[in-house]
């Protein structure tokens, strides 16, 4: 709790003066924590998620010209979009960190995969942010990825803003989009500015907490001409718009501000309420009304549920968990970094702090903060800022960095994979670089890998196609492995736990075939198929079948 009494009166012999009171800590790290805020842009593909990351850097100053996604031919590339396979696919399949000042607020904003076969990244990096912007299509409306996306989010009340992007294109009617995005997505929304038609006829959009009107020209990609008007009946509305589409947008922000009202915060910060905004990110258009809202509305770092006990942001004992890995984030010099989201106190750099799963000690001589590809090193970060940390394989998913107290952050989600299929190295002269290659991409998180028991069959477990074209994308440009794919007969699979040793050990050499280890040595039963795994988990009462390696933290 803040102190916000009077200090209690001193000797004036000994008195310092205000000036050279030092801060208590907590006081201090407030201080920090209220300059920053930590978000994620989430989407379906294609909505114009990376196209706005970009607007929201280049508003920051953070960077001088945009990328373009949408032409291959174009060879300035998204910012945000640092792997290869990105850059030729034109799509996000990993996530992506960027720190950068707006307005004096240190923004540090995580571009996620829109891609469904790249969930898992998303949805771990869902538990490292306090809000998200939500990216929809105006065309194509609420699509398959946004559902799944806003389901984690409203099972964590995450506040969220949407996006309703791309105006300028003939779409759904904007009172249809608002009803399908509260009926799909489940939460009620609350318009912030309000839209001028749409597609070739699209003239901009009326703010409605500022009352002002905001011009749209097409493929001018400037600054919006915005007009501040003291009411909606003013002349001005008729001479810019015309008298048509004037006397629509004053029936429109009736209707719309009779429903509505003004936006309650604390429902958006409960997560019951999303503010609404509508634009168009390629031209740069309704993008800084909604980054201003954002900084001045969105929460700040907050307390977080651990295995022991809920820990308040505002503790001086520093601690945060491993939320992403990333291998070769720079080819050259075959790095592997962790991203480290700090939950409280204040990180040093050089200064020791405890491993919790290795229960041991270890300190970080170069963390990184992040734009895109470049980083920088830094000497502290306080709670809400994402740090990478150099890693030579001591890092998992979720390890938990402390002062000294052993406990875990919760919440951090693992998925059984769905698709398997066996490795097959087509040069065996570089079998050292494939398992090297292999356990270092597996340990992002995005697949797993499993040995057979019996002998040396390497399969990896994903949950979506794309994954092992990437896979295989990277462990021939990064580790010089070339390999091809076998498609294998399992369903899912499921780690092995037993008090009975030995009951576990027949059960494995009479399932061979379908027995395997993780990497990390544990046993593991592939099945074929939902009812093998029913009659082997019938059949074997003393073993407990887990959908989840997490039982072995």
């Amino acid at each position: 709790m803040l102190f916000l009494g009077r200090l209690p009166a001193m000797d004036s012999s000994r008195a310092a003066t205000p000036k050279s009171l030092p801060l208590p800590p907590f006081m201090k790290y407030n201080t920090e924590i209220q300059k920053r805020r930590t978000f994620a842009i989430i989407s379906h593909p294609d909505a114009g998620k990376t196209t706005l990351t970009e607007k929201f850097l280049l508003f920051g100053g953070a960077i001088q010209v945009a990328g373009a996604v949408k032409s291959n031919k174009i060879k300035k590339h998204a910012t945000s979009d640092f792997m290869e396979i990105e850059r030729q696919r034109g799509i996000s399949v990993a996530t992506s960190v960027m720190s950068f000042e707006y307005n004096n607020i240190l923004i540090n904003l995580l571009d996620t995969p829109g891609h469904k076969d790249f969930a898992e990244d998303t949805f771990r990096t869902l538990t490292a942010v306090d809000s998200v912007i939500l990216v929809v299509d105006s065309v194509n409306g609420v699509e398959e990825q946004t559902r799944r996306l806003m389901e984690v989010c409203r099972m964590r009340d995450t506040p969220v803003i949407v996006f309703i992007n791309k105006m300028d294109r003939d779409g759904k009617s904007r009172f249809d989009l608002l009803e399908e995005i509260e009926k799909e997505l489940k939460i009620a929304l609350h318009p912030m500015t309000w839209p001028i038609n749409s597609g070739k006829d699209f003239k901009g959009v009326y703010n409605l907490a500022e009352n002002n009107l905001l011009l749209f020209t097409a493929n001018t990609k400037a600054d919006e001409d915005t007009i501040s008007i003291s009411d909606i009946n003013d002349k001005i509305v008729d001479e810019k718009l015309g008298e048509r589409d004037a006397y629509h947008l004053r029936e429109d922000v009736e209707l719309v501000e009779g429903v509505h009202g003004s936006l309650n915060t604390d429902d958006y910060l409960a997560g019951k309420v999303a503010p609404v905004f509508f634009g168009s990110a390629i031209n740069n258009f309704g993008v800084k009304e909604m980054l201003d809202t954002f900084i001045s509305i969105a929460p700040t770092p907050r307390s977080r549920q651990t295995s022991t006990r809920e820990l308040d942001v505002l503790e001086e004992k520093m601690s945060g968990f491993v939320f992403k890995i990333h291998a070769n984030l720079d080819p050259k010099h075959r790095d592997r970094i962790a991203f480290f989201r700090v939950c409280s106190g204040r990180f040093e750099r050089n200064k020791y702090y405890h491993h919790v799963r290795l229960d041991k000690d270890v300190r970080f001589s170069n963390p990184y903060s992040f734009m895109a590809r470049d980083k920088s090193i830094i000497e502290d970060a306080y709670a809400g800022d994402v740090v990478g940390l150099f890693d030579t394989g001591n890092f998992k998913i979720g390890d938990t960095l402390t002062e000294g107290e052993n406990f875990f952050f919760t919440g951090i989600p693992s998925f059984s994979p769905e698709i398997f299929k066996e490795v097959v190295n087509k040069d065996p002269m570089k079998t050292k670089q494939l398992e090297k290659g292999l356990l270092q991409l597996t340990d992002e998180g995005v697949a797993q890998l499993f040995t057979q028991f019996g002998g040396t069959k390497k399969i990896i477990g994903c949950v979506g196609e794309l994954q092992f074209e990437v896979i295989q994308y990277r462990l021939l440009h990064e580790y010089g492995a070339s390999v091809v794919f076998n498609s294998m007969p399992f369903y899912k699979a499921c780690w092995l736990t037993s008090n009975d040793q030995k009951k576990l050990e027949d059960f494995l050499r009479f399932k061979m075939a379908n027995s395997a280890e993780d990497k990390d040595g544990h046993p593991v039963y592939l099945a074929q198929s939902e009812w093998f795994l029913n009659t082997e988990k019938t059949n074997n009462p003393d073993i407990t079948f887990h959908f989840s390696s997490e039982i072995h933290k």
